[in-house]
């Protein structure tokens, strides 16, 4: 199944930099895995804001709320997901 997920990440002000240096760190790694992996397909930058657009590809909703919630930055992170489907029109 693909999903559509808007991510936007607010890290707090009074985390010391070393800390926030870190967890993102820690997110690009796991990012970079789930890409090799073929179940994070896209990742797109939102431009001007700390946020990005992704295509998920998994099995399902479980799936991906268990990729979603093991994001290092998922608890300062706010998303919106959209389950897609294929369009009749689409080639």
């Amino acid at each position: 199944m693909l999903y559509l997920v808007r991510m936007d990440v607010s890290i707090p002000v009074d985390m010391p930099r070393e800390a926030a240096e870190d967890i993102k760190a820690q997110e690009r790694e796991y990012a970079q895995r789930l890409q090799k992996e073929g179940r994070w397909v896209h990742l797109w930058r939102v431009v001007g804001e700390y946020a990005n657009y992704s295509i998920f590809d998994v099995a399902d909703h479980d799936e991906l709320h268990a990729l979603l919630s093991e994001l290092p930055l998922f608890p300062h992170m706010k998303l919106k997901v959209t389950p897609l489907a294929q369009h009749p029109s689409a080639l």
